[in-house]
């Protein structure tokens, strides 16, 4: 929820005293307690001026509000009331103040429960967190569940997220956005940190760097799409596997690996699938769009030529069916879903080589994509395998990842509204036309909106792939990306280390259920010179740990990595250019596995899933954090609907309430997989949840 710019420090300059009175009897006479209530009037008896201390009225928008204290209170003789009439947009909260004197103080890493009692008539109503970063001031930072309509008091706990670095105090309250009648009363808050048992771990290297292990068997397919459907299983899609002869010959390969038993099924494919677009729809099949029509012609005057072509692979049945054509060829396309499950799909070649310049939108109620006149059009170009990321407003963001060549004219990256046709420039992308097969990935977690990527090169000038990382805070008014830190160097054939700038391309990057970034694989030119370097990101610290294991197998052009539902990491493909194709598959068990016993998720209420709903489910042991996490669809370092969102908490011994999101472009609708990580840091195998 956007917070109203309307301050009210006049009010708290003249409690002053009132104030001074009240923090010295919240205070703890000497030792800290874990339980101790860290909020200051969270009972609301003291008033002034017409409004509990340390409280303040908020909001914004075109809306009819009504600020009122209430005596129908929970305890005591005070409670608040706001009360929304025809509503036009915004909203109004109940909010602490943001005041050095009011707001509470909180330690970065910790976790707090925040509670308060509540009556509301509208569902429109959510629990809404601010936090004070000492560099950049007070900011949005997340809304931690919806509240349920109820007549009758009813007491709402939730667990945040781990306070990021550099808060030093966060302020919360109850934001209401449609009509109705809003009371609250007896607000809480207590650090609820686990105490971190004992993580001796006794597995030498891999206690730091994690392991990997080469599969002793080869895949049948030459696959460089890979996606994890919602039973776990891997649909690895090759169609001819970038070789002629198998085109000419009409030989299109699907495999389906099963990682619990290393097999594989091989699976018909009914058009040459090869560089086509791939993602996951609401109810779990496989939107796959566009292909290769033809291969270059030998005297190399005209280039590939893409498909039309359509297809959905249903895991129920391990089969594609064909639906209608897209309006254009798309060799090389984007896919990206939105929020209210539909796909947009833009970029490649056309049936003819030229750069397909068509808006392609599927409607996912009509299993159809729809005619050129239906869709929005800009006739844009926008690239090949442009990384095109979901918003949490509905917009679009291209990050400047993309491959073959240059970046796109102009700064390399910028914001595209499908519904008004706007693209906006966005600045700050270092050197955009060295980013071909860079990395681009929305960072953990979904909901701060903040956008990584990560080294590239350019198959044309074939320069030495770059070290360089960009960040992007997309909540901002005016977005910009600003440097990162450094890619780590690694080693070349024969262990020769890198050195200056050298950095890679086709580089993997993998959101892990702890909230970090696995990087890995990648080549220091086209096709040639693999790199065997990996790295984890920190996304709350924004710094990399070097020298995680490296997979002994090379990964450069056509490979990919990406989060199996027990936590690991798969690793597949090697296309250099002599025309070889490697088949192995590599497996990494990161750090976390090597530190004791994982917690398990016992129980779920219901493995289907509504926006802003609370959902219980009961854990073995202490776990600290849930979050759901989007199963890859990804090829040629580019999966754009890679996302991990945080769940809130609420905590009752084995029992956990999790708090979904009410907002689907952060969790578009779909099958995630469900992690909780215990007090250890260790994650649970994931459960797997539809959201709807």
């Amino acid at each position: 929820m956007t917070r109203s710019p309307t301050r009210r420090w006049e009010r708290a300059t003249r409690r002053i005293l009132v104030l001074t009175l009240l923090i010295t009897a919240a205070m703890p006479a000497s030792t800290a307690f874990a339980d101790a209530d860290l909020l200051v009037n969270g009972d609301l008896e003291v008033v002034d001026d017409g409004f509990p201390v340390c409280w303040e009225k908020s909001g914004w928008g075109g809306n009819d509000v009504t600020w009122a204290l209430s005596t129908n209170a929970h305890s005591g003789t005070t409670a608040m009331s706001v009360t929304v009439a025809n509503r036009i947009e915004g909203d109004r909260k109940a909010m602490m103040l943001e005041s050095p004197s009011c707001a509470p103080n909180v330690t970065p890493g910790h976790q707090y429960d925040l509670s308060v009692w509540y009556t509301t008539t509208t569902p429109d109503t959510v629990m809404t967190m601010f936090r004070h970063d000492v560099a950049n001031g007070w900011q949005y930072w997340t809304d931690l569940a919806s509240l349920a309509v109820t007549g009758t008091y009813t007491k709402k706990t939730v667990r945040t997220p781990p306070v990021p670095p550099g808060t030093d105090q966060i302020t919360w309250g109850v934001t209401i956005y449609g009509a109705g009648t809003l009371i609250t009363d007896d607000y809480a808050m207590v650090d609820a940190t686990q105490s971190t048992p004992g993580t001796d771990c006794s597995a030498g290297d891999a206690c730091t760097k994690g392991v990997w292990q080469v599969m002793p068997f080869d895949a049948p397919a030459r696959a460089m799409h890979a996606v994890v459907l919602k039973n776990g299983n891997v649909l690895l899609i090759a169609g001819s596997g970038n070789d002629t002869d198998l085109f000419a010959a009409g030989t299109f390969k699907t495999a389906l690996y099963q990682p619990y038993s290393g097999t594989f099924v091989e699976i018909p494919t009914p058009a040459d699938l090869f560089c086509a677009g791939h993602v996951q729809l609401s109810d779990g099949r496989v939107l796959v769009m566009g292909g290769n029509k033809d291969y270059p012609s030998a005297d190399g005057t005209v280039g590939y030529k893409g498909l039309k072509d359509s297809y959905i692979f249903d895991p129920a049945t391990n089969a594609y069916t064909r639906i209608n054509d897209m309006n254009a060829g798309h060799w090389y396309p984007s896919a990206t879903v939105l929020g209210n499950g539909d796909v947009l799909s833009l970029g490649g070649l056309g049936e003819d080589s030229s750069g397909t310049v068509a808006t392609e939108y599927y409607k996912a109620s009509e299993n159809r994509w729809l005619a050129l006149w239906e869709a929005n059009q800009t006739w844009r170009f926008w690239g090949l395998y442009p990384s095109m990321i979901l918003m949490q407003d509905g917009r679009l963001f291209y990050s400047g990842s993309h491959v073959f060549g240059n970046g796109l004219p102009g700064t390399g990256a910028s914001i595209y509204d499908y519904a008004t046709g706007s693209v906006t420039d966005v600045p700050g992308l270092q050197n955009k036309d060295v980013r071909d097969q860079s990395a681009s990935l929305l960072l953990p977690p979904a909901q701060d909106q903040r956008v990584m990527t990560i080294g590239g090169g350019n198959i044309e000038t074939n320069p030495d792939a770059n070290r360089y990382t960009d960040i992007i805070d997309l909540k901002v008014a005016n977005p910009t990306y600003v440097a990162g830190p450094l890619l780590p160097q690694g080693t070349l054939t024969g262990g020769v280390p890198q050195t200056g700038a050298q950095g890679k391309m086709y580089v993997s990057a993998v959101i892990l259920p702890d909230g970090k970034v696995f990087e890995t694989g990648g080549g220091l030119h086209n096709r040639a010179d693999p790199v065997y370097e990996a790295s984890m990101f920190d996304p709350t610290t924004n710094t990399f740990t070097a020298g995680m294991a490296t997979d002994p197998m090379p990964r450069t052009y056509h490979s990919s990595a990406f989060l199996l539902p027990d936590g690991r990491v798969m690793a597949f493909g090697d296309n250099p250019g002599n025309g070889t194709f490697a088949t192995h598959v590599s497996i990494y068990s990161p750090p976390y596995l090597f530190k004791g016993g994982r917690p398990q998720i016992r129980t779920l209420s219901s493995a289907e899933w509504a926006y802003g709903s609370t959902q219980t489910i009961t854990v073995s042991a202490p776990v600290t954090r849930a979050m759901l996490i989007r199963p890859a669809a990804v090829t040629h370092s580019s999966d754009p609907n890679q996302r991990s969102i945080e769940l809130p908490m609420s905590v009752s011994g084995s029992t956990v309430g999790l708090n979904m999101t009410s907002n689907p472009n952060l969790a578009p609708p779909g099958w995630y997989m469900l992690f909780v990580l215990g007090a250890n840091g260790v994650p649970s195998v994931a459960k797997w949840v539809h959201v709807s």
